[in-house]
């Protein structure tokens, strides 16, 4: 159980140094390039960090089951986040924590991302946009998965509020809401 109340995101190289410096020991990576990702993993164990990928946005590889069992075999990641189910299971079949990454846009959506979380038992669901406390509320209820609250938070204030509505940690590449 992550016991990290944010939960750093990198999406370049700058952001991803400032975290090695940070005092947190998780971080997520974002946009990342498939010929950058054995220069951060070596980076983060030097550092003593905890490395999350996010599959879907790792450019020059298909994020399906293949390129997640790569991924887990070559650089040994302490989690993935991914939109897809496959990915999601292989992750968890290798001992991998998988954190599922909904899209809250409607009702639909809603009940949609439901269904699939009910199939795939993620380890962690990612709600976007976290920065609506009543939804978190209602996915923790409905599915009793921990929930991660990213996209759309500010403020100290919204990040208060998502935890408070029963998200576990923020995700936020919001560099000022890291401290």
């Amino acid at each position: 159980m992550i016991d990290q109340k944010i939960l750093p995101a990198s999406s370049n190289m700058r952001e991803f140094e400032r975290f090695l410096e940070s005092p947190y020991e998780i971080g997520v990576f974002l946009d990342l390039h498939i010929a950058q990702l054995k220069n951060v993993n070596r980076m983060a164990k030097k550092a003593g960090k905890k490395m999350i990928y996010h599959v879907d946005l790792i450019q020059g590889i298909k994020s399906d089951e293949y390129a997640t069992e790569y991924i887990c075999q070559e650089f040994k990641p302490y989690g993935l986040i991914s939109t897809k189910t496959g990915v999601i299971q292989k992750a968890k079949q290798k001992g991998v924590v998988a954190v599922q990454r909904v899209f809250l846009l409607d009702s639909h959506a809603l009940e949609k991302s439901l269904k699939l979380v009910e199939k795939t038992r993620p380890d962690y669901i990612e709600v976007l946009p976290g920065a609506m406390p009543w939804m978190i509320t209602e996915v923790k209820e409905r599915v009793g998965v921990p929930i991660f609250a990213g996209g759309l938070i500010r403020t100290k204030e919204e990040v208060e509020n998502a935890l408070n509505a029963g998200a576990t940690a923020i995700t936020t590449s919001k560099t000022d809401l890291w401290h």
